[in-house]
C-alpha cells in the first residue's frame, strides 16, 4: 500500500490508452490535491496512439460544427453533441499546439501532428503527465472492483486497497468477456461487435487491380439505405478505404448479423446519374468517335480499372468508340453507376480495432461521465457504446470523454 496520506483525495485511471491518459490529465489538473493513478494491463501506455494511422495519429478532425461532427458516430452520436460543448476538436488542437505539438490539417479535414510522427503525441501526454504528478504503472491488471459505501476496492496481483474514485477507459474489448467485471457492478454491457474493417471479396478477379485507388466512390449495401462515400481502395483481399470503413461502421450490426456475407454496389464515378454519364457518352463519341475505347478513358478513374471494367463488360478493347453501340454502352452506364460485388468475410486492424458496444450510454451522465449507478465510478474512451467513423474521430471522442471524466473526478 503506497503512503498517500499527502493527498485528499484517491483517484485511479484504469486503462493507458488515449482516454485514460487525458482524463489522469484533466484530474490532476482539476484537483491537484489529489493523488492519480494509471493503472495499465499490458506492458506499455498508449500501443494504440503508437500505431494509429500508419504511425501517423490521426489526432483529430478539423470539423468544428458539433451537429455535424456529431454524425460521424454511429454509436454515441446524440450522447457527444452534449459532450462537445465542454470539449470539443478545437479545444484538442488548442491543448495540443498550447504544449509544443504543431498540427497540420489536411484537405479532407483530418489533423495529424506537423511531424508526421504519433510519437509527437505520445511524448506530449507523456510530458504533462509527469510534470503534473500523475503515477504511471504498467503490468496492472484488475481482478475485481467492490463498491463500497463511500468509494470502492479494487484488487490486483493478490493486492486490494481503497480508492476514493475510479475512472475505467480499457478500450474496446473484442468479446464480451472482458467486460464481465464491469457487469458484476450491475452495468448493462451492448455486445461488442468490429466496427471498423475492409471487405474481404476471395471470389472477385477486382482483386488483382490491388493497390488502386480511386478518390471519389460511392458504395451502397444491396438491400439496405447504407451508403459510403469517399476513396476506396482496391486490395488484394478485396476493398478497403474510407468508402469501405464507413459503410463498415455504420453497418456493423447488420452486416454481423449477415455473417458478413453481402453484396455492395460500386458507384466509380461519385454521384454521377445515369442521364448526366449518358451525355458524357455522346460528347465522347462526337469528339474522339474515332480512337480505340481502351486508348480514351474519359472518367476519372485509373486505366487499369477502365480496362478491368471493359473486360468484365466483355467489351473488346480494340473497339471505336464509334462503334460501341447501343448495347455495350447499356452496360458500361450500369457498370460505372452500380458495379455489384460479393463480399465474403471481413479483415479487421488487430491492433488498431475499433468495436461497437460497452456499456450503455444511458446508464452514464454526458455531463460528468460519472455512472448512473455507482457514484464515484466515471468512463471514457471506447469503453461506452461509442464509435467513430475514420478521420479522427474516435480519437476525439476519447479526448472530449477523458477531459470531461477527469474535470468531475472530484466533486
Amino acid at each position: 500500500m503506497l503512503n498517500t496520506s499527502k493527498y485528499t483525495l484517491e483517484i485511479v485511471i484504469l486503462g493507458g490508452g488515449a482516454a485514460g491518459f487525458f482524463a489522469a490529465i484533466s484530474a490532476k489538473k482539476h484537483f491537484p490535491q489529489a493523488n492519480v493513478r494509471v493503472f495499465e494491463k499490458t506492458s506499455k501506455f498508449l500501443g494504440k496512439v503508437k500505431i494509429s494511422g500508419g504511425g501517423r495519429c490521426n489526432v483529430t478532425n478539423a470539423l468544428s460544427n458539433h451537429r455535424l461532427l456529431s454524425e460521424k458516430y454511429p454509436r454515441g452520436e446524440k450522447f457527444l453533441r452534449k459532450a462537445f460543448e465542454q470539449f470539443d476538436t478545437k479545444a484538442t488542437m488548442e491543448w495540443f499546439e498550447n504544449r509544443g505539438v504543431p498540427l497540420k490539417t489536411y484537405p479532407d479535414l483530418c489533423v495529424f501532428p506537423l511531424s508526421n510522427e504519433s510519437q509527437s503525441i505520445i511524448d506530449c501526454l507523456w510530458k504533462e503527465a509527469k510534470t503534473l504528478g500523475v503515477e504511471l504503472w504498467t503490468l496492472r491488471a484488475i481482478d475485481k472492483i467492490t463498491p463500497l459505501e463511500n468509494g470502492f476496492e479494487i484488487s490486483y496481483k493478490e493486492v486490494t486497497e481503497k480508492v476514493d474514485r475510479v475512472i475505467v477507459t480499457i478500450g474496446g474489448q473484442p468479446k464480451l468477456t472482458g467486460f464481465s467485471w464491469l457487469a458484476n457492478l450491475n452495468h448493462n454491457i451492448i455486445p461488442p461487435i468490429p466496427s471498423l474493417f475492409t471487405f474481404n471479396m476471395p471470389k472477385e478477379p477486382i482483386r488483382e487491380l490491388m493497390g488502386i485507388v480511386v478518390e471519389q466512390a460511392v458504395v451502397r449495401i444491396e438491400g439496405q439505405k447504407l451508403v459510403g462515400k469517399g476513396p476506396l481502395l482496391i486490395t488484394h483481399w478485396g476493398m478497403s478505404g474510407p468508402a469501405i470503413l464507413q459503410l463498415s461502421a455504420w453497418g456493423a450490426r447488420i452486416l454481423a448479423e449477415s455473417n458478413y456475407e453481402f453484396s455492395i454496389l460500386v458507384n466509380w464515378l461519385h454521384e454521377t446519374k445515369e442521364n448526366t454519364l449518358r451525355e458524357s457518352f455522346v460528347k465522347t463519341i462526337s469528339a474522339h468517335g474515332s480512337k480505340m475505347i481502351s486508348n480514351l478513358n474519359p472518367f476519372e478513374i485509373p486505366n487499369r480499372l477502365w480496362l478491368f471494367l471493359l473486360e468484365k463488360n466483355e467489351i473488346n478493347p480494340a473497339t471505336r468508340w464509334n462503334d460501341l453501340g447501343a448495347k455495350n454502352t447499356n452496360k458500361l452506364v450500369n457498370t460505372l453507376l452500380n458495379d455489384r460485388y460479393v463480399v465474403q468475410g471481413k479483415t479487421t486492424f488487430k491492433e488498431e480495432f475499433v468495436t461497437a458496444g460497452g456499456v450503455d450510454l444511458q446508464e452514464i451522465d454526458v455531463n460528468t461521465m460519472q455512472s448512473k449507478i455507482h457514484p464515484g465510478l466515471f468512463f471514457a474512451g471506447e469503453v461506452m457504446d461509442i464509435d467513430g467513423i475514420t478521420g479522427g474521430f474516435n480519437f476525439q471522442s476519447a479526448w472530449t470523454t477523458g477531459y470531461i471524466a477527469g474535470k468531475n473526478v472530484g466533486n
